[in-house]
């Protein structure tokens, strides 16, 4: 009873953790954000900077750790030996998400066409992307563009595929052309639909 009360402690001080390091990200973008409306095309692209350096889960733990005079870390050690290293699984995956979403920033700064193909703002695609990573911290950023943009080109003819409904075959451990079927696309559609996506995305990366 001990160690699940520890765990789920544990745990909790990790998605804690994690949230806080995303929304400090959001926070400090939402900051210069122009005063655009809804998700018009090139509304705050230019705001596509990301985050400040050094902004994630290992900058936040050191902080503690500084302040503490290293007594986090100790607790830190402890929790990872009671919980059977899985606080060390929660610290990977935030670790996995933060590293996700600088690339993704990164990107966004190299191709600011790509908000403008999903008809959106650089702002608002990293914040979905963001919330994304909560979810599944493996996402990669193209993963999560191509998802948007298959929705987009698909749901009005196929009212189950919606980008939600693409993350969540992603997150199974499905392919993108193993979701699209099951969400009601023929082996041949699904792979002429991602081509389609694939040349579009190519387009605004120019």
């Amino acid at each position: 009873m001990k160690n699940t009360r520890l765990h789920r402690i544990v745990y909790g001080l990790l998605t804690a953790l994690f949230v806080i390091s995303l929304t400090t990200s959001v926070f400090a973008q939402g900051r210069g954000r122009g005063g655009g409306v809804g998700g018009g095309a090139g509304s705050g692209a230019g705001n596509a900077g990301g985050p400040p350096p050094g902004v994630g889960v290992d900058r936040g733990l050191g902080n503690a750790s500084s302040r503490s005079n290293g007594r986090s870390d100790n607790g830190l050690g402890n929790a990872s030996d009671r919980s059977n290293r899985r606080s060390d699984a929660g610290l990977d995956r935030a670790r996995i998400a933060s590293d996700n979403l600088h690339r993704a920033d990164q990107d966004l700064r190299d191709h600011p066409g790509i908000a403008n193909t999903l008809h959106t703002n650089a702002n608002d695609l990293r914040a979905g992307y963001q919330a994304a990573l909560v979810m599944n911290p493996n996402l990669k950023f193209g993963q999560y563009v191509a998802a948007t943009r298959l929705a987009q080109n698909l749901g009005t003819r196929f009212p189950a595929i919606t980008r939600s409904a693409i993350l969540d075959g992603l997150a199974s451990g499905k392919s993108l052309g193993r979701t699209l079927q099951d969400l009601g696309l023929s082996s041949h559609d699904a792979s002429e639909a991602k081509k389609q996506a694939e040349r579009e995305i190519k387009r605004s990366r120019k």
